[in-house]
């Protein structure tokens, strides 16, 4: 409710006063109703723009909309940067700056001017002159330039004559107004890319941190990345600063004249450094990259953010559908392995519910176990599992501790009896604990999905971490996800399209294709009016053959 009530620019209370069922809950699918900013006054300020917003309807146009909202079409597209033929759909929402909202002109005023011949009179004066027939003395003189010499009885001067006439304005045509949405973006290329990377280095403080040696080695690998890209001809000026703790770095940073001068900004960690350089971001139209955390709230407004890390909301939701994707068929166990007593047994409450809610629109069945050590080997072969389809086991946990109390029971029934053809579903932490359960999810033919990951057995990663170690002397941190490889699939994307692309490559997103060693992107705007979050999912198979198979999925 927090990110929908962001959206919309309203406080969450309300939208509660008008939908009071959604102060328990909100569900997919459910229509709220969403107040409307007054707008009589229109009284806005240059940091706080006033939208009234509307639902596309069966048979609307960008035409009949400036029509209704007596606006011109360019204001809407103005106000919604994602607006095009392609998003301009029934049931989409777009904004009306309110400012804007004014009647479109019917007539207009035009001046013409005519000379006429006058003769002076006997005493008259150019002031005099100038009064009778309502113009300047000036303009008498840039007429009649002899006058600068001295007016003059019986003189013959011109005098202009302005006469105003009212005619009706021309309204574009309703074609030519609806083409604005089919309007082609021209490429505005970049030939120095200058970026413009933040992170709290804290160099002041005597001890590296675990937190800051993560964000030098993010730093280390997108050097590597520029490094890859010079060599293809891509030219690039990179200028870093260290945003240490609080906001006062980060306002000092913003002042200088390569930020001003950046095409592209990448980081900011903090919640509060985050927003001050979004902000800047927008107002000097820079693209500005948020790689670390997922729970930001300015990519709802601000079309200049790009957000790498994908919201768990979005996640969870393209996890579900390629969760029932994969097992409509089978006998889907949730698993709670908290044992009674236990309560961190469910931290993935959210997928899970997630999850339950998509099999339910889905019309497939479930089961709901909780697990039992003493008696969990004969529940599950004489209760719970079935012979007629395959059997898939979904844990309520993501923790080594939950996986560590089934796998082993779990196996040796996969191994003892194969007509249950067993698998697991599970979660991306689940990387991180293959140098202990690495041969069971082999064995339970385990599935799991995740927005990172890289196969530790391929060529690519195997020279990254060569070149890396090379470079500087030191091996990868062991953490999920590998801020070093990151940070090069981050430079390798942005600086690659703004290369091939220009400033504005976010209107060529579709043609843009990078394979990332650990992190792929598949960029999508949050609204008609927001800036972009990357919604690539991996599927990662762990094969029965001992394969591990990593597929991009596209929901």
């Amino acid at each position: 409710m927090y990110s929908i009530a962001t959206m919309y620019g309203v406080s969450q209370e309300d939208i509660y006063r008008l939908n009071p069922d959604s102060r328990e809950s909100i569900k997919t699918d459910a229509v709220l109703i969403i107040p409307q900013r007054k707008t009589v006054s229109a009284v806005t300020s240059t940091t706080d723009e006033v939208y009234t917003y509307h639902t596309i309807q069966p048979k609307e146009t960008l035409y009949s909309l400036t029509v209704k909202h007596n606006i011109q079409a360019e204001k809407i597209i103005e106000a919604n940067p994602g607006l095009s033929v392609a998003t301009f759909n029934i049931g989409r929402t777009i904004r009306i700056p309110a400012t804007a909202i004014e009647s479109l002109p019917e007539k207009e005023v035009i001046i013409t001017s005519n000379d006429i011949e006058y003769k002076v009179q006997r005493r008259e004066t150019l002031y005099n002159i100038s009064r009778r027939f309502n113009i300047s003395t000036d303009e008498l003189i840039r007429k009649n330039p002899e006058l600068e010499k001295g007016l003059k009885n019986g003189m013959v001067i011109k005098i202009p004559v302005h006469t105003k006439e009212e005619v009706l304005v021309q309204q574009p045509k309703e074609a030519e107004v609806n083409s604005l949405l089919n309007a082609p973006k021209i490429i505005r290329h970049v030939n120095m890319i200058n970026i413009a990377l933040l992170l709290p280095f804290k160099a002041e403080e005597p001890v590296v941190s675990d937190a800051t040696a993560r964000f030098v080695e993010y730093y280390e690998g997108l050097l590597l990345a520029v490094d890859s890209l010079r060599k293809t001809g891509v030219s690039v000026k990179l200028s870093v600063f260290d945003t240490g703790e609080g906001t006062q770095k980060t306002i000092d940073i913003l002042k200088k004249k390569e930020l001003k001068e950046a095409n592209l900004i990448i980081g900011a960690v903090q919640s509060d450094q985050i927003k001050l350089v979004a902000d800047f971001a927008k107002t000097n139209e820079i693209k500005y990259v948020i790689p670390f955390t997922s729970r930001n709230d300015d990519v709802l407004s601000n079309d200049a953010v790009f957000q790498v890390n994908t919201p768990h909301s979005h996640l969870y939701a393209k996890a579900a559908q390629l969760g029932c994707d994969l097992f409509a068929e089978y006998n889907i166990i949730l698993l709670d392995t908290a044992e009674e007593g236990e309560s961190d047994g469910n931290d993935k409450a959210d997928f899970i519910a997630t999850f339950k809610h998509e099999m339910g629109l889905r019309n497939i069945p479930f089961n709901e176990h909780r697990l039992v050590v003493e008696t969990f080997q004969t529940d599950l072969d004489s209760l719970w599992l079935i012979t007629e389809k395959p059997n898939v086991i979904v844990p309520l946990s993501g923790s080594f501790e939950a996986l560590n109390k089934i796998k082993a029971q779990l196996r040796g029934l996969s191994e003892t009896n194969p007509e249950y053809r067993l698998t697991l579903f599970g979660y991306p932490e689940w990387q991180t604990y293959t140098k202990d359960a690495l041969d069971d999810f082999f064995a339970l033919d385990t599935y799991i999905y995740s927005n990172f990951y890289a196969d530790n057995m391929s060529n690519e990663i195997h020279d990254f971490y060569v070149k890396y170690k090379t470079w500087y002397s030191k091996s990868l941190i062991n953490s999920f996800p590998k801020y070093g490889i990151l940070g090069f699939d981050t430079g390798m994307f942005f600086i690659g399209a703004m290369s091939k692309y220009g400033a504005n490559f976010e209107n060529n997103l579709q043609n843009i294709n990078y394979s990332g060693l650990q992190t792929s992107f598949d960029f999508n705007r949050v609204n008609n009016w927001g800036g972009f979050i990357n919604t690539q999912l991996f599927i990662v198979h762990y094969n029965k053959n001992f394969a591990i198979t990593r597929k991009e999925v596209n929901l």
